[in-house]
């Protein structure tokens, strides 16, 4: 059965809870990442958390990011149907994924501001179901439907905010994708049995900017599932308890891809002009995110078995505050 586990402070105080409603039933465990609450095990923390112990209203603390600064991130790019074909291209002729990272500097809590540096003018949303890893690797392995239990501990929201500006003409995924307060986690790490490895394949995912539904999708539309993406990903990284696999995202972002067309067209111009006409068209879009856009992000199965909570965000440039 899952566990819905929450990260939250109260004064200057880091505890762990279990989150039913709006209320957090604090766990007496002795950890302080991620990593060490995983090691405690399901079973454990089920037993744990049926102590009774006095709850606390969730309106009197502050959710934490449930995945600790000591945890990679490891992301999925174009992996929905929808998306995919917006891109141009035929999901079903895809034969390997596309992978990246974001630094664990991004890492943020699930509710309060999103930063927006000074030179980023195209800042860009991505809900993404993002797995919880729960087993250390040191080569490479293959996971299947029967073991991806082994592999995933469970899992929770995250939103890949990207600075297309950068991460685009600049060629660089990781630096458009992990400038500080780019990867909100949380608020609830949703801990899955072997049993309920299921729902990975029939959660619901919805952001919205401003009550705009901007992005609603199903995982299971993922073109690449979790066991074989795990499998694939293993082959050039390692694998840590507490560390994060990011999906993907459906469509609906804010970036306008040019058709196949104009792509042959500007690949003709110099490097410079290529890029100042895309800046210039992606400009023009008004979905991209500006200062005082608030976000909401949640992912749930339809049964409302697992639900994954909220994420609450306001957009605020770099040096204000909100």
């Amino acid at each position: 059965m899952s566990l819905n586990i929450v990260r939250f402070q109260v004064n200057k105080e880091v505890s762990w809870g279990v989150i039913a409603k709006d209320k957090i039933f604090p766990l007496a465990i002795p950890c302080t990442t991620t990593a060490d609450l995983l090691a405690i095990g399901l079973n454990a923390l089920q037993i744990e958390a049926q102590k009774d112990v006095p709850s606390v209203d969730v309106s009197r603390v502050t959710l934490l990011s449930p995945i600790t600064t000591d945890a990679k991130v490891l992301c999925q790019g174009a992996n929905y149907r929808q998306h995919i074909i917006d891109s141009g291209l035929d999901p079903d002729a895809q034969s390997f994924n596309m992978f990246f990272t974001k630094s664990s500097a991004s890492i943020t809590d699930p509710q309060g501001v999103i930063i927006k540096p000074s030179h980023v003018k195209l800042l860009d949303y991505e809900i993404e179901l993002t797995l919880v890893l729960g087993k250390k690797t040191n080569s490479a392995v293959q996971v299947t439907t029967e073991n991806l239990h082994e592999y995933v501990a469970g899992v929770c929201i995250g939103n890949d905010v990207s600075a297309r500006d950068v991460q685009i003409p600049q060629m660089q995924f990781h630096k458009g994708k992990s400038y500080r307060t780019f990867c909100p986690l949380g608020p609830v790490l949703c801990l899955l049995s072997r049993d309920e490895m299921h729902y990975l394949n029939e959660l619901k995912l919805t952001l919205t900017v401003n009550g705009e539904i901007r992005q609603n999708d199903n995982s299971a539309n993922l073109v690449f599932k979790p066991a074989e993406t795990l499998t694939e990903f293993s082959q050039i990284a390692n694998f840590e308890m507490g560390d994060v696999l990011m999906t993907g995202t459906p469509t609906g972002c804010a970036l306008g891809l040019p058709s196949p067309a104009i792509v042959r067209l500007t690949g003709l111009l110099p490097d410079q002009k290529k890029w100042q006409l895309f800046k210039k068209s992606q400009q023009r879009r008004s979905q991209y995110l500006q200062a005082g856009d608030k976000l909401e992000l949640s992912i749930s199965s339809h049964d409302g078995k697992i639900d994954l909570g909220r994420q609450f965000h306001t957009i605020v440039d770099a040096g204000q505050t909100p």
